[in-house]
């Protein structure tokens, strides 16, 4: 084995292929068939611009109720490598993690791979290894040739479709919606979870064959009072199905209504009582999420496209404070900043930007800056370091205040950590 320790494993990992990002799936495919990778049980993949991850969380919630273990492959991590692959609720562990990433090389020859196919050839491996009973797999970037691809799904989503990664998937809708259609197989189901969805997308998943069911056409949600909702959708025999009153998850109820259809055509038995719990005690670490901190409401998010950070700020408007409401914000250069920042700007009395040392995708604090002052935005701090500007924001606020850090997962990643530090040490 080349390494011991998980951590040197990715570092090495990151030195092996000449670009971070190297679409396509030749080279993937190749070692895949060099550890003879057969997945006998449920595949579901997951793409999409937004929800992929709450997608991921939902399905593993409600699947784990009824006793199922499940495999789920996402990206990124947030703080840990092994948050990517999770076995029955639980990460992996660095000794397995440590095994499939020596067999990956071992069976690679002089074959070069991405940092992010040596992950997904390791989830696949280890969820082959572990015969777990379902595996769920995160596109990690648009769909048609990503690694998980590789994989001939049973059930593929399409979450939502937004503008992102433009460099990679194209400038408009109907360009990246072609690049998630491609994770659809002909004869199998692609539950498209966006109400109105690229005729491009539509128009592949027809020609290939795929069985489209659709947002508002094929299934839909009832929004009642209180906290309940109902769904109504489609069994796989073709029959019309339904859940009433349904409980509010933490996650949006349109990623919760794309998983029950997609559930529907999956071959394993599922109870009405484990989608019910499964609703009811799903989370995900990093997504308009709360934390106490000395009374002061920490809301952590790691929106950084508009579409997701549309959804943050509908979240913040739906839980409102009598307190004022502040935020830390660092995000990457690519991103559409002068549009987050339009939809986000009314919710905060002042910005305090965060340098990502180290970070070299990061935008400079000096850039966001000038893009606020550019919308009118006058209350805005500038600190040198992470820590630092933390403490700033807080000194202002007082319980009963909100501190929303948004962005991006490396800023959220940040946050945590020194939360992390800073509630140990109480």
């Amino acid at each position: 084995m080349r390494y011991t320790q998980v951590g040197d494993w990715l570092r090495w990992m990151e030195t092996q292929h000449p670009r971070d990002i190297d679409l396509g799936l030749e080279r993937i495919a190749r070692v895949a068939q060099q550890l003879n990778i057969t997945l006998n049980m449920p595949v579901i993949t997951v793409a999409g611009t937004n929800g992929k991850g709450s997608c991921v969380a939902l399905l593993s919630s409600i699947l784990g109720q009824q006793g199922y273990r499940v495999g789920a492959y996402t990206s990124p991590h947030i703080i840990h490598y092994q948050e990517r692959i999770v076995v029955a609720g639980n990460n992996v562990d660095d000794e397995t993690l440590c095994s499939a990433f020596a067999a990956i090389d071992e069976a690679r020859g002089e074959i070069s791979l991405t940092y992010f196919e040596f992950g997904t050839l390791a989830a696949l491996l280890i969820f082959e290894q572990q015969a777990v009973d379902v595996a769920v797999l995160e596109v990690g970037l648009g769909g048609r040739l990503d690694a998980v691809n590789i994989v001939d799904a049973d059930v593929a989503i399409v979450s939502s479709i937004a503008i992102d990664h433009e460099a990679w998937l194209g400038s408009d809708r109907e360009m990246i919606g072609r690049e998630k259609a491609g994770i659809f197989r002909s004869g199998r189901p692609a539950i498209i979870g966006d109400p109105q969805p690229p005729r491009a997308l539509l128009d592949y998943g027809l020609q290939l064959g795929a069985t489209l069911v659709c947002r508002d056409d094929d299934f839909s949600i009832t929004e009642q009072t209180g906290s309940t909702w109902s769904w109504q959708g489609l069994a796989k025999n073709g029959e019309r199905c339904e859940y009433k009153d349904l409980p509010r998850s933490t996650l949006l109820i349109d990623n919760a209504a794309t998983v029950l259809q997609a559930l529907q055509y999956i071959d394993l038995p599922l109870s009405e009582e484990a989608i019910r719990q499964g609703l009811s005690t799903v989370n995900i670490s990093g997504r308009c999420e709360h934390i106490n901190y000395r009374g002061i409401d920490v809301v952590l998010d790691v929106a950084h496209n508009p579409a997701s950070v549309q959804i943050l700020y509908d979240h913040l408007v739906a839980n409102p404070i009598g307190g004022r409401t502040t935020c830390l914000f660092a995000v990457m250069a690519d991103k559409a900043i002068d549009q987050i920042i339009a939809i986000v700007k009314p919710c905060f009395a002042h910005w305090t930007l965060v340098p990502l040392l180290g970070n070299d995708r990061a935008a400079t604090a000096e850039e966001v800056k000038v893009a606020l002052q550019a919308q009118g935005v006058a209350q805005v701090s500038v600190g040198d370091s992470f820590g630092e500007n933390l403490d700033s924001a807080l000194s202002s606020l007082s319980a009963g205040d909100r501190l929303v850090v948004f962005g991006s997962f490396f800023t959220v990643a940040a946050a945590m950590a020194e939360f992390a530090d800073r509630l140990s040490a109480e």
